[in-house]
């Protein structure tokens, strides 16, 4: 990332908010005025003291707004670190960011107050201490959930049998989706782009896919149903492309908030009422907390979720608990955990397909608990990919794109009230999901929790 400020502007800006003014060291001329001096000598000799230290970087490390203790600060450059700070309400924060001296990669107004930023590392320290800074957290890295016709994934959900999906008439669906992943392929032709936010350490205001993670995501969110290449499962929706993740698969927290804050604040975002995030990071203790309180990525989503628009996110390919895991552990957003379909039916009959086996049972990357929401097809999935091409992968990161597409028919189409927790009920209803325990389900579960399985097709009572 480019530098937020030269360490002699940092300096400058130190010196600045410290108010003292420059006099001339006169002659003591009497007991009282010679006391005035020795003070004023001291004074302007702590201060040099002080700012030596700042650069130096060696003064004693202090918690920085009770945020810094659990995470070494991730280094952005050599003697830089990457942080996000929170301004305390009622705040300005672009004006704590010119009382600093820096200039912010992200600012944020709506889903999370304060900004993105680079500083040096003795300037981290002092910002702290700044009036209306609340805490300063580290900008935590963030990547995209990957381990490797009518996909079989659309076909197993069986949501070529539902007539809100419609597949075999051409028609679009009238809907609204957010990719927040490494972009999207824009001139792919089987997907209906219309528009996106550039907000990865690329900074090229391109939010076209370089890497294929986020196409493959929109493909089976979306693919149009044009007879040619794959279709999804409500397909020809439109698709925004909001682009957090570089072309590596990779990101930080500062770049994701930033993608919610466009969804939340851009008028040509309005529309948006579902998205898709097929990536994360590592927990903390602090995102355990409720909404209020906790961390500054969780309170994002946290007001995204509040304003109406419902967040799918992958469980995580890790094989462990979902509590372990950001976003899938928060209760706001809806976290989908992956199983095998290796031939599109339910009831097992395929051994092996792609390099994989066991036919309608858990899938072994897949993270699960007691956060885990709903299941659906993670292996082997077929979908689009960048420069126009089509390929497989498995992951929870094709899992949750299922359901995404599921809660966007269900906004465009269903009946009553569309905020999150209606779609939430719906989507845990007979009319979009079936108990693991039955046919239409899977084996192997490795915990006590039986998420229920994505189910699309004509709904079937007592299940």
């Amino acid at each position: 990332m480019t530098p937020v400020a030269k360490l002699s502007r940092g300096l400058e800006e130190i010196v600045s908010g410290m108010t003292f003014r420059r006099t001339v060291a006169s002659r003591p001329s009497s007991q009282v005025g010679r006391a005035e001096w020795w003070r004023r000598a001291h004074c302007r000799v702590g201060y040099v003291v002080v700012l030596v230290g700042l650069l130096a970087g060696t003064l004693p490390s202090w918690p920085i707004g009770g945020a810094m203790s659990a995470h070494a600060l991730p280094n952005a450059q050599s003697g830089k670190e990457a942080v996000i700070i929170e301004v305390a309400r009622g705040g300005n924060a672009l004006g704590v960011a010119r009382a600093l001296g820096v200039v912010p990669t992200h600012v944020y107004t709506r889903v999370f107050q304060g900004f993105a930023v680079e500083l040096p590392a003795g300037l981290v320290r002092a910002a702290e201490r700044q009036p209306g800074v609340a805490g300063i957290w580290p900008d935590l890295p963030v990547e995209a959930f990957q381990t490797q016709k009518l996909p079989t994934g659309v076909d197993r959900v069986d949501a070529d049998l539902n007539e809100w999906a419609d597949i075999g008439s051409g028609d679009g669906i009238e809907a609204d989706v957010a990719v927040l992943d490494t972009g999207i392929d824009t001139d792919h032709p089987d997907l209906n782009v219309v528009g996106g936010k550039d907000c990865s350490g690329e900074r090229n205001s391109n939010w076209d896919d370089g890497n294929g993670h986020g196409t493959h995501v929109a493909g089976t969110i979306a693919a149009k149903d044009d007879t040619t290449g794959v279709v999804g499962v409500a397909p020809g929706a439109r698709l925004w492309a909001v682009k957090v993740l570089d072309n590596g698969g990779r990101g930080s927290w500062s770049d994701v908030i930033c993608g919610l804050e466009w969804v939340a604040n851009d008028p040509a975002a309005n529309d948006i009422k579902v998205i898709n995030m097929s990536l994360g990071g590592p927990a903390t203790k602090k995102d355990q907390r409720s909404c209020g309180v906790s961390t500054p990525w969780h309170k994002a989503i946290c007001n995204v979720v509040a304003a109406g628009v419902s967040v799918v996110v992958a469980a995580g390919n890790e094989g462990t608990n979902a509590a372990k895991t950001v976003p899938a552990t928060y209760p706001e957003v809806i976290t989908v955990s992956a199983f095998k379909d290796l031939n599109g039916r339910y009831g097992g009959g395929n051994s092996k397909r792609c390099g994989i086996g066991g036919d309608d049972t858990f899938a072994g990357f897949s993270n699960h608990g007691q956060d885990i929401d709903i299941a659906a097809p993670g292996a082997c999935i077929l979908s689009t990919w960048r420069g126009g091409k089509f390929q497989t992968l498995s992951g929870t990161s094709m899992a949750a794109p299922h359901v995404t597409r599921a809660v966007a028919l269900y906004i465009a189409k269903g009946t009553g009230d569309k905020q999150p927790p209606d779609v939430r009920a719906w989507l845990l209803s007979r009319e979009a999901s079936q108990s693991q325990n039955s046919k239409f389900g899977f084996k192997g579960d490795p915990d006590k929790y039986r998420e229920r399985v994505l189910y699309l097709g004509p709904v079937v009572t007592g299940t």
